[in-house]
């Protein structure tokens, strides 16, 4: 804590003990004031101004405080001021004291907590930043909430402080009122619950329930007014239009069409997106051929004295094609009619929030009609704009599925996921691979110590990683291609046979209709929609990598779901996409899995954790496989068992991983992992032995040194 705020803290504290140190309560007693209140009434009939600043100013203090008696005063204001007098004396009183409250709590408090509770609170700051006024507004109305705990619960948010003031100096009138105009008859009053009789009490929620109605008003204007210059069809021919026939795409149509809805799929290119044609499934099939020859390779660990093993690459390359063409009919057109899918080939534009026009191959047109759209248009390799690349043939991880001829030299820009798992697959197949990373280190979302298992393995197998060294320009030099690269110890000259360029990828925003109806992009370029995936117009839908916030063939299915659900239910009931518990995997060897937060993450949110560690080198079933590397790392609560995260580097991490994704889903701890028999030997004993090492760390040893006096006196 600094200076300042430890000075504040302490002349708050010195104010607050001294109101209880010297029972100055005493004066904000109802009977008390009801004591004196002729000799205070003449004292305001003399100085009518003067008795008006000072009590002002003393409730301003009193809430500013946060302490009690502001109902005591306010009762008061009406015996001494008068109904309208007084109204206007504590309404700006409470309204200031309750931002001079605000505004302590703010500087004190908020900075901690959003630190330490930011990602816990992800979802209530996205919620004030939007509704905040409304819900001060509601809480306000209602005197059942006290409202310091308004004051204070509110500072801890991005609510601005203006909002905070004038929503309070509004919400506060009705109860204001109610309470000035009862003090004119104090003689009347023997206690507060006189006033808030459950009569009153039951007017001050139904006027609380009013911004929620004002809301739902104020929804209606704004839907309306979206609409206003878009005829609407009197009949739509379809439930939901899904544009792109990815993994969000399909998913949305598989459950539109299993809950009966009339469901259209429009695909421009291919049934299964990236993930079937040129993301997951072809690079998984590369990397299993890979993996065999690097095991050959290894095979004298294996007391195996001797193995080798001839290999065309076009052979390979053409099994990746066939593994395709085989899982191809689970995502197939056909498949997809079958289950009642209207399945359109074609380019969509949407054209007004309720049609889709779709041109095929020879230019005609089809207009659907749909009471939803649903946008799952997917994303693409992103290709930067450095000087000289457009001399270049690049490969991306598109069009690299097309090479028949293996590329002596590899130069691999990116050192994320998919430039990580196709620089090791192609330098397992025979090329000369070099990756230029700009970040300090591969694979930078993870923690520092997975990087470094990963960086080694691929020095080990020959893959030249060249982190913290950024792309400048590219050339040609006596016709072959060269990459100029700025890194640590100056430029270095780096000449390639191939370019494969894994930077990242950008959704496909572009060419069907957005601009034209005005759906916002956000500043990463992904298309804007709230919690419920619902773009400006309620009735258009955004899922996949299109949105975001993750780009994983697994996210944008579980993303289908609730735009499916919102799309066709979401009259009765919407739902907000729960993002709490998102696993991914990058098949790199050593393998990397991770569920919730990482070690870094953690230090940089100032999460509050403990690490446990077990190394995969002490497993049984690991040695057996001559897979004795990598680990599971474990982030707790402090204190607890509860799993805040989890990291597994090593054989089979992705499928490890799926025990924790369920524990942390449903709230299961490494004591009940602990408890749970596992099979003896394999890999998944690992997350049983690192729930181990964590109880080990947490044994009770007072209680276990009292059990060691009772087995020695036991033995006499």
């Amino acid at each position: 804590m600094n200076t300042r705020k430890l000075a504040v803290l302490l002349v708050l504290t010195a104010l607050i003990a001294a109101f209880f140190v010297f029972d100055l309560g005493r004066f904000f007693d109802l009977g008390w004031f009801k004591a004196q209140q002729q000799m205070l009434a003449s004292q305001v009939a003399e100085a009518p101004f003067a008795s008006a600043a000072v009590f002002f100013a003393i409730y301003v203090v009193v809430t500013a405080l946060s302490l009690p008696g502001a109902a005591v005063m306010t009762l008061v204001a009406g015996a001494l001021f008068g109904l309208l007098k007084g109204l206007v004396i504590v309404s700006f009183a409470s309204s200031l004291g309750a931002l001079l409250a605000f505004l302590i709590a703010r500087f004190l408090l908020r900075d901690w907590v959003q630190a330490r509770f930011g990602k816990a609170l992800e979802a209530i700051n996205r919620g004030v930043d939007k509704d905040g006024a409304f819900y001060l507004f509601t809480l306000r109305l209602v005197p059942a909430f006290p409202f310091f705990v308004i004051n204070l619960a509110m500072a801890l948010t991005p609510l601005p402080a203006r909002t905070f003031y004038w929503v309070s100096q509004l919400g506060m009138l009705a109860g204001t009122v109610v309470f000035v105009n009862a003090g004119t008859q104090l003689a009347q009053i023997e206690s507060l619950s006189g006033i808030l009789s459950p009569g009153l009490l039951g007017a001050f929620l139904l006027l609380g329930i009013f911004p929620l109605v004002a809301r739902r008003i104020i929804d209606v204007v704004r839907t309306r007014k979206v609409y206003q210059r878009w005829p609407k069809p009197s009949r739509f021919g379809h439930n939901v239009v899904v544009i792109g026939g990815g993994s969000a795409g399909l998913v949305t149509a598989y459950i539109a069409a299993a809950v009966k809805a009339k469901v259209a799929l429009v695909e421009k290119h291919l049934m299964g997106g990236d993930c079937l044609n040129t993301g997951c499934v072809p690079s998984k099939a590369l990397i299993r051929s890979a993996r065999l020859l690097s095991q050959i390779a290894r095979a004298p660990s294996l007391g195996v004295r001797e193995a080798s093993a001839q290999f065309d690459f076009a052979d390979v390359m053409d099994r990746v094609a066939r593994v395709v063409r085989t899982i191809e009919p689970h995502d197939s057109v056909e498949r997809y009619r079958s289950l009642g899918v209207d399945c359109v080939t074609g380019n969509a534009r949407i054209t007004s929030p309720w049609t889709v026009d779709v041109t095929d191959a020879r230019g005609d047109v089809t207009t659907l009609t749909t009471r939803n759209i649903v946008i799952a248009a997917g994303a693409r390799p992103f290709v930067p704009p450095i000087p000289g690349i457009d001399q270049i043939d690049v490969l991306t991880s598109d069009t690299v599925w097309s090479l028949r001829e293996r590329p002596a030299r590899l130069l691999v820009l990116g050192g994320g996921p998919i430039g990580c798992e196709l620089a090791q697959a192609f330098a397992r197949l025979g090329s000369t691979v070099t990756q230029v990373e700009m970040a300090p280190r591969l694979m930078v979302r993870e923690d520092p110590d997975v990087s470094a298992l990963v960086e080694a393995r691929f020095s080990a197998e020959g893959v030249q990683v060249l982190t913290g060294h950024k792309a400048v320009r590219f050339a040609r030099e006596e016709g072959t291609p060269v990459l100029y690269a700025e890194g640590p110890q100056g430029e270095v000259r780096l000449p390639f046979d191939a370019l494969l360029c894994a930077v990242g990828r950008t959704p496909n925003v572009s060419g069907y209709g957005l601009e034209e109806l005005g759906i916002a992009l956000r500043g990463n370029h992904t298309v804007d929609t709230d919690d419920h995936l619902r773009t400006r117009y309620p009735n258009i839908y955004a899922c996949g990598d299109v949105t975001g916030p993750f780009q994983f063939t697994h996210t944008a299915a579980h993303q289908a779901w609730y735009a499916a659900v919102n799309a066709l239910f979401g009259r009765f009931r919407r739902f907000r996409v729960d993002y709490s518990v998102i696993p991914w995997a990058t098949f790199t060897e050593p393998e990397v899995a991770r569920v919730g937060l990482n070690e870094s993450e953690a230090k940089e949110k100032d999460i509050a954790h403990e690490v446990t560690i077990y190394g995969l080198d002490d497993l049984d079933r690991a040695i057996a496989d001559e897979a004795a590397h990598g680990f599971v790392k474990v982030l707790t609560v402090p204190g607890s068992d509860r799993i805040l995260g989890v990291t597994i580097v090593g054989e089979h991490a992705g499928e490890l991983i799926a025990e924790y994704v369920l524990a942390m889903k449903h709230g299961l701890g490494l004591n009940k992992m602990l408890g749970t028999i596992h099979i003896y030997p394999t890999m998944n004993e690992a997350n049983k032995f690192a729930a181990g090492v964590w109880k080990r760390a947490h044994a009770p040893q007072k209680l276990l040194a009292w059990a060691g006096r009772y087995h020695a006196w036991m033995r006499g």
